[in-house]
């Protein structure tokens, strides 16, 4: 194991909060003393499997901690699920069923071992604990805190605020939840800074059961390719861990320049050294597309074997260097039911770029249009358009596709 402080710090890099730091400290000594691994613990909602970076921030810093030699403990809310976290809602999430919450448990395995070690990874079910409390085992847990306490937390306190419902049976969630920290005698909890009430109320609980509290560290809330908006799917602004390498490296390249350090930070493995060296290079006037190119290349290869991501880089370059396509070339607004290669043809025609559709076609026949440097075949007049993507009309003509 590395030192403390030199695992402290790399824990700490990109972290939002940490609660508190000199127990983290604390901890870190210990365990290399023991020689005893730490537990960290990460609750994952069943209700929506699909991943992209920005729910990876958390599971990246927890395989750095699997790095640093610790065990990651993945709990998956089977009987928390049956309530709904209704975080950042107006109100109830709806309760899923067991089978709903196995199918997307098995998704979300698919896409986590992705970043985690499964070596030094433990999935369990917290229905195996909460399931068999008793009604006296529910009254002691509820004695724990106070309606008042329970109301700190903002969507309780707006939903009552504005008359929204509240179910009693939904004030149970946080103290569950926690409840899955003093089961595992956690000693880590990570999540993002919209988890913040649930995680310190782990703390509160196993304060009140005798235990060594466990540290909180909240991860910041990573914007999407937009640079505005929080990563989202629905947003379209978004780079999920399970797209092809030629979209993941293309998406990258699209990230803001303010945003590269961040994305550093927080979607990368690399160490805070390496960190405070791009940093300077910034500073010092090198070029940042120069520097989100070899971001593109590192978060790439986290999700995908070299030789992919070596073809992934000569495809952009082919596709999208700025040798092949001009700065200032028009766009095209996609999406909305215009997704896809046959929906633009009558932008392309009121553009002027062609004079009819039977032109269009004419010209795929030819060999005269290439989407991202290459060349389109009929076949492809239904392809889905990603944003940023690059069509080629004869020698001269260029449109981008926005979404």
């Amino acid at each position: 194991m590395l030192k403390p402080e030199e695992q402290l710090r790399i824990i700490l890099k990109g972290v939002h909060l940490c609660v508190n730091e000199e127990e983290l400290l604390a901890k870190l000594e210990n365990s290399c003393k023991q020689n005893k691994p730490l537990i960290i613990k990460l609750g994952l909602d069943p209700s929506a499997p699909d991943i992209h970076i920005g729910h990876a921030v958390v599971l990246r810093k927890i395989k750095q901690m699997q790095d640093l030699g610790h065990i990651a403990v993945i709990i998956i809310g089977d009987f928390t699920g049956r309530i709904g976290d209704p975080t950042g809602k107006t109100k109830g999430r709806t309760a899923l069923t067991d089978e709903q919450v196995k199918e997307n448990a098995l998704t979300y395995f698919e896409q986590i071992f992705k970043i985690l070690d499964r070596e030094r990874t433990v999935v369990r079910y917290n229905s195996e604990w909460l399931s068999k409390l008793t009604f006296e085992d529910v009254i002691r847990l509820a004695a724990t805190t106070t309606v008042a306490r329970i109301l700190e937390r903002d969507d309780f306190m707006n939903r009552y605020i504005n008359n929204v419902p509240i179910g009693l049976h939904e004030f149970m969630y946080p103290l569950m939840q926690a409840y899955d920290s003093v089961e595992l005698k956690a000693d880590i909890e990570l999540g993002g800074t919209d988890q913040t009430f649930n995680i310190l109320m782990g703390r509160s609980l196993q304060k009140s059961m005798g235990q060594e509290q466990q540290i909180a560290l909240f991860m910041p809330i990573l914007e999407g390719l937009d640079g505005v908006e929080k990563m989202s799917k629905s947003l379209g602004n978004y780079i999920g861990v399970s797209e092809s390498p030629e979209v993941m490296f293309k998406k990258v390249m699209e990230v803001p320049d303010d945003l590269i350090i961040k994305y550093y930070e927080l979607t990368t493995d690399e160490h805070p050294d390496v960190i405070d060296d791009i940093k300077r290079e910034l500073s010092e006037g090198v070029n940042p597309r120069d520097i989100k190119y070899r971001l593109a290349e590192v978060i790439t290869s986290l999700y995908h074997p070299y030789e992919a991501v070596e073809k992934a880089k000569a495809y952009y370059d082919t596709a999208f260097s700025k040798k092949s396509v001009p700065d200032d070339i028009p766009d095209i607004q996609a999406g909305a039911g215009k997704d896809r290669v046959n929906d633009i043809i009558p932008d392309l025609i009121y553009m002027g770029l062609v004079q009819s559709r039977s032109e269009f076609l004419r010209l795929v026949k030819q060999g005269g249009v290439k989407l991202n440097g290459e060349k389109m075949e009929e076949a492809d007049m239904d392809r889905v358009l990603e944003n940023g993507d690059v069509l080629k009309l004869g020698k001269k003509k260029f449109i981008r596709i926005v979404k």
